[in-house]
């Protein structure tokens, strides 16, 4: 919990302060006066300012946000002597760099995280698939289990797979898209090449959510099928079974890997006896297992109270200095694009708003990947730094993208946003805002009592 808490304190504090960095910046740059700058809202806790700075610098007590506040006649009198220094009274190429800068400044962050994550080079599951979803589409088009993706073919482009999380973004990227995508495969010993077409073209977009990998058949990288750490007065402790062993068939039908066991346990929904042949010490076994029912609100399952599986391989996916700042950069770019197009998805009903995520599964999500490791951190905060660069950039009035839209208005007409229309839109913004976030704290809390 501890972890969690840091995590999301210490990525939303980065992710504000580089926002409103960038606004900061290029405002002093024009030459306009910056009389705060503040990570956070509300009540100032720290406060400061140096030496020679018209700047008051502040931290305030909610993490939520924060702002750059500038001299503006529109906010309050401005001495005649300091007009030249106000935001409203710089040329309109100033005011779009000022206001355009803070998203990209979170734009360029995620393009210098997922550099540094190619340079250092990351840990991640080796793209070898488990035992495919029994009737799944990847069943149908001829996956097996342990064939090790090496490409992906799709819009006359092939792709290296690296590692399963490139599987899992080319995947995305196709079922978004409505496009078909043909993988190459060979088996685990890189031998044996043949082409698989996966027909992503008949998942339909509302379908494109964190569940997509199940919906295809994919559910996991290929581990093999032994019991781990076995708890007791359990099921699995009950039938004797024991850290190690190997489960060779359950009723007869070979156990390929971990994932078919664990389909095939949860799959024992009436608790009958199921005789598993296990491997021990060089040793063949048969013991009668019977499962416990649980009962869950999307239905009964079985389980039996042990870890089943061992970690799946691992690869490191590293890039050199110019290949991985390339990489790096076109990662962003994929991601914003892919952001954008679920959002008008979901604008115009394609697309569930159930994607729609709010502060508790980010903090969730920052916890989690911070417990996995540095590397696994850094690209969670590419990631949302990234979702708030675009966010941003979104034409809605409130936000930056909101007032890129007032300046264009000003580009084409020749004359400002009229006040009135211009508070009238402020407020229709914020209602859509308020809207968002009330739809994103409900995902939340759905997905808090599913889990």
């Amino acid at each position: 919990m501890l972890l969690t808490l840091v995590a999301f304190l210490v990525a939303l504090g980065l992710l504000i302060a580089i926002h409103e960095y960038g606004h900061y910046r290029v405002a002093v740059a024009c030459g306009v006066k910056v009389l705060r700058f503040s990570i956070g809202m509300g009540k100032p806790l720290l406060r400061w300012r140096k030496k020679g700075s018209d700047t008051e610098f502040v931290i305030a007590a909610l993490p939520l946000g924060g702002y750059v506040k500038m001299l503006d006649e529109r906010e309050g009198s401005v001495p005649l002597e300091e007009r030249h220094l106000a935001f409203n009274t710089q040329p309109l190429r100033a005011r779009v760099a000022i206001v355009a800068a803070g998203p990209l400044a979170n734009l360029i962050l995620a393009v210098a995280l997922y550099s540094l994550i190619n340079w250092l080079g990351v840990e991640a599951p080796k793209a070898v698939i488990a035992s495919p979803v029994p009737g799944s589409m990847a069943e149908q088009a001829g996956l097996q289990a342990q064939d090790w993706v090496q490409s992906a073919h799709i819009q006359g482009q092939t792709e290296a797979i690296r590692s399963w999380d490139d599987l899992r973004w080319q995947l995305t990227q196709g079922a978004l898209n409505g496009q078909d995508l043909q993988l190459h495969v060979t088996d685990a010993r890189g031998l044996h090449a043949r082409p698989v077409l996966l027909p992503l073209s008949n998942i339909q977009a509302a379908e494109v959510d964190a569940a997509l990998l199940s919906r295809i058949g994919l559910v996991a990288p290929w581990m093999p099928a032994v019991v781990g750490d076995v708890l007791p007065d359990t099921p699995a402790s009950q039938a004797g079974l024991r850290d190690g062993d190997a489960v060779l068939a359950v009723d007869g039908q070979p156990m390929h890997d971990g994932a078919q066991l664990r389909q095939t346990i949860r799959l024992n929904t009436q608790g009958r006896v199921q005789h598993w042949a296990i491997e021990r010490a060089g040793s063949t076994l048969t013991l009668p297992v019977t499962p416990e029912v649980v009962q869950s609100p999307q239905g009964p399952y079985g389980r039996i109270g042990a870890m089943i599986g061992r970690a799946p391989e691992m690869v490191t996916v590293q890039y050199g200095f110019i290949d991985g700042m390339v990489a790096g950069a076109g990662k962003t770019w994929e991601v914003a694009i892919l952001s954008l197009r679920m959002m008008g998805k979901m604008l115009v009903g394609e697309a569930s708003v159930k994607n729609l995520s709010g502060p508790l599964t980010i903090a969730d999500y920052a916890g989690k990947s911070a417990s996995m490791g540095l590397m696994q951190y850094l690209a969670f905060l590419a990631l949302i730094s990234v979702s708030l660069g675009v966010l941003n950039l979104l034409p809605l009035p409130v936000l930056d993208g909101g007032h890129l839209m007032y300046y264009l208005w000003e580009a084409v007409t020749g004359h400002p946003v009229s006040e009135s229309w211009m508070q009238g839109l402020q407020r229709v913004g914020i209602g859509i805002l308020v809207l968002l976030m009330a739809v994103a704290v409900f995902n939340d809390i759905q997905r808090l009592f599913a889990a």
